[in-house]
């Protein structure tokens, strides 16, 4: 049994790993505006609410970064730094009013959609002053129109960059390029070459990894052979 059982193992740890190359390995990436806040003295914190119910405090940061990303954890902040009194420290505090600092980042051109470049410049801070029930977006309305949200509430657009587009997909391995992916882009007929190309960069399994795992799950079926007949 002893030498029989060894080989089991074996075969049934190559099975697992086999199973883990073959799973996909990236997360689908987004084209969008994240949303950031901070508080004096404090750096960037991606926001855990969006603008529309956020509700600043007199003295506070937003930041709004365009960026290609799949999560809050790899989103990218604004270049910009946090700085209230740099961007508020001639605005002077009025009664019934707040003063928020909004901090405008474009991205770069990788985060840019196909065909288009961010703005110039690419950072921008302005001080809104605003009712002190505003929203975080009503302070970025103030001092960043015009703005574009889709019908369901996403923020697509600050200053009218992009001009067109809300949240697009956009493949891992393609994002310094600014493509869309090819479910993004539905009037496309990808043909079988390039379907099966995609499919190795969304992170699935190629013709490849697959052929290798067959190989590596024969031989341990061998080996199993092997003892038994050992065993015999």
């Amino acid at each position: 049994m002893r030498t029989v059982a060894r080989p089991l193992r074996l075969l049934l740890a190559v099975m697992a790993l086999s199973l883990a190359v073959a799973a996909p390995a990236h997360a689908a990436d987004y084209r969008y505006w994240s949303f950031w806040r901070t508080g004096p003295g404090a750096g960037w914190a991606f926001a855990t609410e969006g603008p529309a119910t956020a509700r600043p405090v007199d003295g506070e940061v937003n930041g709004f970064r365009f960026a290609v990303s799949s999560d809050s954890a790899t989103s990218a902040a604004p270049r910009h730094a946090p700085d209230f009194a740099a961007v508020c420290g001639d605005t002077p505090r009025e009664e019934g009013a707040k003063r928020v600092a909004v901090v405008v980042d474009f991205g770069t051109a990788a985060d840019a959609p196909e065909g288009s470049r961010p703005p110039s410049p690419d950072q921008r801070a302005a001080c809104a002053r605003v009712p002190e029930d505003a929203t975080s977006a009503e302070a970025l309305a103030a001092v960043a129109k015009p703005l574009r949200y889709s019908g369901d509430g996403l923020l697509c657009a600050i200053f009218g960059y992009p001009r067109t587009g809300c949240g697009e997909q956009v493949a891992p391995d393609r994002t310094a390029r600014g493509d869309v992916t090819a479910s993004a882009r539905p009037e496309q007929e990808p043909n079988q070459e390039s379907t099966q190309e995609d499919e190795a960069e969304d992170g699935g399994p190629s013709l490849g990894l697959l052929a290798g795992a067959a190989a590596v799950l024969a031989l341990g079926a061998a080996a199993v052979v092997q003892a038994r007949r050992r065993r015999r």
